[in-house]
């Protein structure tokens, strides 16, 4: 019988599953939005590129980008699972959300709570976790600004928002893969501050996964 243990990691198993023409071209335009970026030279695209073509499983494709800044190379990335977009509407009389303290405790933003263009997160030996991926958008830029002392803040938001991460971080950190570029007509996510001795990360997540 096999045991749980036995069982391959989650991307072990998709290492080994086998890549369309969509995935090798989708990797072929991260190459060359890197090469003009200044990322790759010229000679390491071309190496990369001909490996791209002859690629048959998602772990060969990787390879090929995994030391890349993906997400600020402005290449749309395809959303799967994902089959809604986050719209912009007008609040509905409801109070948004602009202020989150976490003093020596834990604080959130979830559900469906309405946000506005501005929200301040403050985490003091303490956490505060937002997720946007069920909120009501009531402006087409949500600015999130961040303080983390010896504490954290966790972000996560819908794949098809833009997300921009500008802070930064003294003995802790700030930031996380989720920077890039959404889909038209979507929110844009604007994420600043600083954490000191504390973190602020922010991440992805489908909307059909509210409990991850």
């Amino acid at each position: 019988m096999t045991s749980p243990e036995d069982l391959p990691a989650p991307h072990d198993r998709r290492a080994r599953l086998r890549a369309a023409d969509a995935d090798r071209e989708l990797v072929h335009q991260i190459l060359s939005a890197a090469m003009a970026r200044g990322s790759l030279t010229p000679v390491e695209y071309e190496e990369r590129a001909g490996k791209a073509a002859v690629a048959t499983t998602f772990g060969e494709l990787d390879d090929l980008t995994d030391d890349l800044p993906v997400g600020q190379l402005g290449v749309p990335m395809p959303f799967v699972g994902e089959t809604s977009v986050s719209r912009v509407a007008p609040a509905a009389g409801r109070r948004p959300v602009l202020h989150r303290l976490a003093l020596m405790s834990g604080t959130e933003v979830r559900g469906n709570a309405v946000v506005a263009d501005t929200l301040t997160a403050t985490a003091v030996m303490g956490g505060v976790e937002i997720d946007l991926r069920e909120v009501e958008w009531t402006a087409p830029v949500l600015t999130i600004r961040c303080t983390a002392v010896m504490g954290g803040i966790d972000i996560t938001v819908p794949p098809d928002v833009t997300v921009e991460i500008g802070g930064w971080a003294v003995m802790g950190g700030f930031g996380g893969r989720a920077g890039g570029p959404g889909v038209p007509g979507a929110p844009t996510v604007r994420v600043v501050g600083f954490a000191l001795m504390g973190g602020v990360e922010v991440k992805r997540k489908d909307r059909n996964r509210p409990g991850t």
